[in-house]
């Protein structure tokens, strides 16, 4: 139990931002219980976890994860048995969030859904994400401080979704904020590169950075990549620069965060940017 205390006051240390929604004597949980939210669970050494009844990765010293979609329902069960027989089952209360919505109409087909002859590239791109999202590093290192990729004013937010002449767009996951091309990108925290693409049609620029366990960081528009696939990273080393690039109307970096077929917001690990300005242009 003095390992598991330890564990537990380095995470409050850590991430002043996170809520304590609810603990046991074996069992703790930080983070935000809302949509768009991460998890990280702190159990008992050797224990196993299921949440909605899928299996969760558990580290040998009882760190796991979990994150909650942008439309996730008001609930989840969550499960930890320990090698003893004994266990904790939760009835999670996710939280509802509030999103911008923004209706545009009378746009040009052309602005509204890619040409057609860009979609075989499209579905191509898309398979090489699908295989990136399948890979498993078992480190833990989303328990962990994160840093913001780029500093400056925020120009988008996580959840929010455009509505073109009727038709609902995929919402935007993630963050944007605004920076001149060629700013350096820095990992937000330690990872494997799963994905390194210079070119994406719709991404530019790409970088997928495994945290552990499936907790991954997007980097999007980026001018310049300087990170292969397979590498290790530390926080704060350079990922590549601020672009453009990909379907973008203006220079920012586009921070999303996924677990396993959920998207995050980033925004819950680093809390507000610091000093950053009130507006801004530039996004997706």
């Amino acid at each position: 139990m003095k390992r598991l205390a330890a564990l537990i006051g380095a995470l409050l240390l850590a991430a002043p931002v996170w809520a304590e929604p609810s603990n046991s004597p074996n069992l703790e949980l930080q983070g935000p219980m809302e949509q768009g939210g991460l998890i990280v669970g702190m159990a008992l050494p050797g224990a196993r976890a299921t949440l909605q009844g899928a299996a969760l990765p558990v580290a040998e010293n009882g760190i796991f994860a979990f994150g909650f979609d942008r439309d996730h329902g008001g609930t989840a069960r969550l499960i930890v048995a320990y090698p003893d027989g004994t266990h904790v089952e939760r009835v999670l209360e996710v939280a509802p969030r509030e999103w911008a919505i923004q209706r545009i109409d009378g746009l040009p087909p052309k602005y509204v859904s890619p040409p057609a002859e860009m979609l075989a590239r499209i579905a191509t791109e898309r398979e090489l994400k699908t295989a990136a999202r399948a890979a498993r590093v078992d480190e833990t290192w989303f328990a962990l401080p994160f840093i913001w990729p780029v500093t400056g004013p925020v120009s988008g937010v996580f959840g929010s979704q455009r509505i073109y002449n009727g038709e609902p767009r995929r919402p935007h996951y993630g963050v944007d904020v605004a920076a001149p091309t060629g700013t350096p990108i820095v990992a937000p925290q330690a990872g494997i590169v799963t994905l390194a693409h210079p070119d994406m049609f719709f991404e530019g620029g790409l970088v997928f950075l495994d945290h552990g366990h499936g907790v991954t960081s997007v980097i999007m528009h980026m001018s310049r990549v300087d990170v292969t696939e397979g590498q290790a990273v530390a926080r704060g080393d350079v990922l590549g620069a601020v672009g453009a690039t990909g379907r973008a109307t203006g220079p920012h970096l586009h921070w999303g965060m996924f677990w396993r077929g959920a998207q995050v917001d980033p925004v819950n690990l680093v809390g507000t940017m610091p000093e950053a300005a009130p507006t801004a242009t530039g996004g997706d």
